[in-house]
């Protein structure tokens, strides 16, 4: 270890001197956990009570299985997992929920862990990174079901959502790092540099630091519209790394306009920003960022009602990587979450999805079989086309407003 104390954020101690990552694994069905976890080469880490698996079958796609009966099943072995490691912790910031909305587990417990999160830790922060369904590549049939009353409770009971897809991070392994074929690894090790980046101030000293409590006081300008893109920079491999000159500037221009760098299948130069948190690791100065951000300011397109947008963080350890891993070891990183008009993209897609199918009533008995009542549907339907007309008024300028009035 480092000597920082920096682990001590996502581990804890025992008395036999060993560090157990905070962390609590949850599916509804034992084949992957036991798998990538309990047989994989980290396997000795983890503590077992920590990961948490049901045995009657998995959600099935159906996020009915997973909100209401498999798994209210598992809720309070999960619970009692959560409150023992909140409890040593010495000062809990919040959260970091990882799942996704396609699927049966991900968006049907997702939601059930959420919600009662919300009611057992109403103070803190939780930040879901939501593996959204993507507008090209499909898993089952019905995502766009479980999408939908997936972000219908992440609306409710998250500070912030963290939208990626897995089209955009295949985008990103196959242009940016040149990855053909790229696998679950891949993406997975892509997500966890973007984490990296953004909890980097938790664990390591630095000039401008963000803490967990900044993101959604600097992110949400209101409740409901907490729906982040996320980009990283530089997205190099070991053999271009040595031809590229990575400034500082050529860096945040990456991160706020080049389609290949973000995580979120939709094109923010057609939205408008609303506020921008740029995390910078490694060989980075307050000077440097400050001319990057003033060039940036000239022709990054905010909404007219918030000026200034921009949110800097500045952390001095330099981003590590994984041996043999896609990324190459470079000296500074920019990591960039926001909060722009065109996440509306990805919701208008999947609503649209959600519509064809809804109006033909197909899939719906298999929900209604697992004890949810089909209002459900339309209720969760209604509050994500709250949330379009939401995200289209916000961005409009003040003399369109004032026109309509």
């Amino acid at each position: 270890m480092d000597g920082t104390g920096s682990f001590n954020t996502f581990f804890r101690e025992t008395d036999a001197g060993r560090y157990v990552p905070r962390a609590v694994y949850v599916d509804l069905e034992p084949n992957v956990v036991d798998s990538l976890v309990k047989q994989g080469p980290y396997k000795d880490m983890y503590h077992p009570d920590q990961m948490v698996t049901g045995s009657d079958g998995d959600a099935a796609n159906n996020y009915a299985r997973g909100h209401y009966t498999i798994g209210k099943e598992l809720l309070d072995r999960v619970m009692d997992q959560v409150r023992k490691i909140s409890d040593f912790c010495e000062g809990l910031q919040g959260f970091l929920v990882f799942h996704s909305t396609g699927g049966g587990t991900g968006s049907g417990f997702g939601s059930l862990l959420l919600e009662n999160l919300t009611v057992d830790f109403p103070k803190k922060v939780k930040m879901a990174f939501s593996i959204t369904p993507s507008p090209q590549l499909s898993s089952a049939v019905v995502e766009p079901y479980n999408s939908v009353l997936s972000t219908h409770s992440l609306l409710e009971h998250t500070d912030l959502t963290f939208s990626l897809d897995n089209d955009a991070l295949y985008n990103v392994c196959n242009k940016a790092l040149g990855v053909e074929t790229p696998t679950y690894k891949n993406l997975n090790r892509l997500v966890a540099q973007v984490v990296s980046s953004l909890t980097a101030s938790l664990r390591f000293p630095g000039t401008l630091n963000v803490d967990m409590n900044d993101f959604p006081t600097t992110l949400v300008p209101y409740p409901r519209i907490h729906f982040l893109t996320t980009s990283y920079a530089p997205l190099v491999t070991a053999d271009k790394a040595f031809h590229e000159k990575m400034t500082v500037n050529d860096l945040t221009t990456a991160v706020l306009s080049d389609p290949n760098n973000f995580m979120t299948k939709c094109d923010v130069r057609r939205g408008k920003y609303m506020s921008c948190c740029v995390v910078y690791r490694g060989d980075v100065t307050p000077a440097e960022v400050n001319a990057a951000m003033n060039k940036a300011r000239s022709w990054c397109h905010f909404v007219d009602w918030c000026p200034t947008g921009f949110k800097c963080g500045i952390n001095s350890q330099a981003p590590t990587v994984i041996p043999d891993g896609d990324m190459a070891k470079v000296k500074r990183a920019v990591c960039m979450v926001a909060n722009n008009t065109a996440i509306a993209e990805t919701l208008t897609t999947i609503d649209h999805k959600f519509d064809l199918m809804y109006a033909k009533r197909a899939f719906v008995h298999w929900y209604v079989g697992e004890g949810m009542e089909e209002g459900e549907f339309a209720e969760a339907r209604e509050d994500l086309a709250a949330l379009e007309m939401d995200y289209e008024e916000i961005g409009k300028d003040y003399s369109e407003v004032a026109e309509e009035h």
